[in-house]
């Protein structure tokens, strides 16, 4: 579906443009934004590759055991239905805690395979669980306390202060966590009565 939404506004776009004569101008738009592209994947492969590199010591040295551990106690509240000890939890923790960190790259692959273990205990049904869809709520609203990709393209466009984003990320993130919380107990507080009254 996003790919038919993204053809038919490329599409839509060229024929507007040629209606009104100012292919040139989307020609150099074109041009422009691949070149501009290119070279914020460039700036932002070696602060990602600098990040990761510090997430791999902190794995290494037992720092993001640590803080897993320490989140453990708040993510089994959260996912009542995930053992404590099962591998889901495991992967959940370090889906949080990358995304903490502002490595959404890194934290994908933990989501996915999370959302696989949360599949098996969900006996493998097609409809989302509770726990998945909690997870899918944390997952794109989660605090975040060094928004690196922010600051490295901030870096790469010259900023005078391209760490200043971080205060008001956090307080953002913040937000963003408790309501994401809020809003995935209040529909399941709903589904709930709709079961009991049923």
């Amino acid at each position: 579906m996003i790919n038919k939404i993204w053809m038919s506004m490329f599409v839509i776009g060229v024929l507007f443009a040629a209606w009104n004569g100012t292919m040139d101008q989307v020609n150099a738009a074109i041009f422009s934004g691949a070149k501009e592209g290119v070279a914020i994947c460039l700036g932002l492969i070696s602060v990602l590759a600098f990040w990761l590199g510090l997430m791999k010591i902190a794995e290494v040295s037992g720092l993001l055991q640590s803080f897993a551990k320490m989140l453990r106690p708040l993510a089994t509240k959260i996912f009542p239905e995930v053992p404590a000890e099962h591998p889901a939890m495991g992967y959940i923790l370090s889906n949080i805690t990358a995304n903490m960190f502002g490595l959404g790259n890194a934290a994908t692959p933990m989501g996915i395979k999370a959302m696989e273990q949360l599949k098996q205990l969900n006996h493998n049904r097609d409809s989302a669980s509770r726990s998945m869809v909690t997870l899918l709520a944390l997952n794109t609203a989660c605090i975040t306390f060094i928004p690196t990709t922010v600051i490295s393209i901030r870096m790469s466009y010259g900023s005078a202060s391209p760490t200043e984003i971080v205060g008001p990320t956090i307080m953002a993130s913040a937000c963003a966590f408790i309501g994401a919380i809020i809003i995935d107990r209040i529909f399941y507080m709903r589904k709930m009565r709709k079961q009991r009254t049923i």
